[in-house]
């Protein structure tokens, strides 16, 4: 049996410097959010091509996923603020450049250009929060709650932006979700850089994260790799799914609240999972977690109607919270403090990858005679795989944990004063 005991957000929130840094990040999330979308409507609107937009929309994408965690290796290096800074004023640069060209009809080459420009620049605030939260908690009961607090803040913003990005498109201005996506990200970016007290300390000059990627090269981060991609499969096969499912049931207004329902589900577990502090390790929670995610999966494959499907999401979504929360308390605990903020980064961009794949390759699978049904069968086939790969590697994850909570870590356990 699971032995737990209550613990507490307010706890959390109560360590000094954490609710700054954390309301702080909050807009900035948003932000993220909005800006693929803002800028596929400013593009479209423009130009009238949805190739085009899809374009400058999937450089960003791109420039976000490779240069992200480069970024994050520079600020593990010398600190959030020093490199947070110069990154906020390039990516203010970067939205004007391409708002600017796109208003004033440049062709498709060098929005492109101004797509990169602007998701190379774009800091990834969850990776960046999560490792002011290793650095304040390490070790302490509150780091559940905190972690769940970041899962619950990214679902909410990842639920309010596109909305958000969309309404201002439609109804104030086709560049109004663009530039409002980049003044929260700039704006709330540079408060959250000035709170320089809760940023990790930077890794000295001699360790090996100055001189290459070793730290990043275990069995163990590899593992959480690939769980970080399953979800990825899990969010990209679902939205493309969902969709398609409610449309063949011509009812392709209600995709969104069927989503939504999942979402719900998921934050709502997110809330339960994070106010108990479970005596099971998490290396052994993760599998278990994966493979209810697995096997609950599958209950789309049994819908009929959309009324259906959207109980059928409610399982599933139940279980995304808590894979995320248990994933990133594992990575707190089992990766080298000096790559922390690199492996955070990481664990996005392969959460991205697998979202981006699995969206076009089931959009040809749900266009097929397997139709919707196809679709679901994918995030199903990529959990199963995982699940088995973490049952695996339980004992070597335990093993990293326990060794990491042992092991004194380097200049940031304490917050920077």
């Amino acid at each position: 049996m699971v032995r737990t005991e209550t613990v507490s957000y307010r706890s959390a929130l109560r360590t000094p410097g954490a609710t700054a840094f954390f309301l702080a990040s909050a807009p900035a999330r948003v932000g993220v959010a909005m800006a693929g979308l803002g800028i596929v409507w400013l593009v479209h609107a423009e130009t009238g091509s949805f190739g085009v937009a899809g374009l400058v929309t999937g450089s960003f994408a791109v420039a976000e996923t490779l240069v992200g965690p480069q970024t994050a290796r520079l600020m593990d290096r010398f600190g959030q603020p020093r490199v947070l800074v110069p990154l906020l004023c390039a990516h203010a640069g970067a939205i004007a450049a391409l708002v600017a060209l796109t208003l004033t009809g440049a062709p498709a080459v060098p929005l492109m250009a101004a797509g990169l420009a602007a998701g190379a620049t774009i800091p990834q605030f969850g990776a960046l929060s999560a490792a002011r939260w290793s650095a304040l908690l390490h070790g302490r009961a509150e780091l559940t709650p905190a972690f769940a607090l970041e899962t619950i803040s990214n679902e909410a913003a990842f639920l309010l932006g596109p909305t958000l990005a969309v309404l201002t498109a439609t109804q104030v201005h086709p560049a109004a979700g663009t530039v409002l996506a980049g003044a929260l990200v700039v704006g709330a970016g540079l408060a959250f850089a000035a709170l320089r007290r809760t940023a990790p300390v930077p890794a000295p000059a001699d360790r090996t994260v100055a001189r290459g990627p070793g730290p990043l090269l275990t069995r163990n981060f590899a593992t959480l790799l690939a769980v970080n991609l399953a979800l990825g499969v899990f969010f990209g096969s679902m939205q493309v799914s969902v969709s398609a499912f409610a449309d063949v049931h011509h009812a392709a207004s209600a995709a969104g609240l069927l989503y939504g329902l999942m979402s719900a589900a998921s934050l709502l577990a997110g809330l339960a999972y994070g106010r108990h502090r479970r005596h099971t390790p998490p290396a052994a929670q993760l599998p278990l977690i994966l493979t209810f995610l697995a096997c609950a999966s599958l209950l789309p494959l049994l819908a009929n109607s959309p009324w259906q499907l959207g109980l059928a999401l409610l399982l599933p979504g139940a279980g995304v919270a808590p894979c995320i929360i248990v994933s990133s308390t594992l990575i707190e605990s089992v990766m080298d403090r000096s790559v922390l903020t690199q492996a955070f980064t990481w664990t996005n961009s392969a959460s991205a990858a697998g979202i981006a794949v699995s969206a076009a390759a089931v959009g040809r699978l749900v266009d097929g005679p397997g139709g919707p049904r196809a679709g679901f069968i994918v995030p199903f086939l990529a959990l199963t795989a995982t699940a088995a790969l973490t049952w695996s590697s339980r004992h070597a994850l335990t093993t990293g944990s326990t060794a990491s909570g042992q092991t004194p870590s380097t200049g940031s356990g304490r917050p920077r004063g």
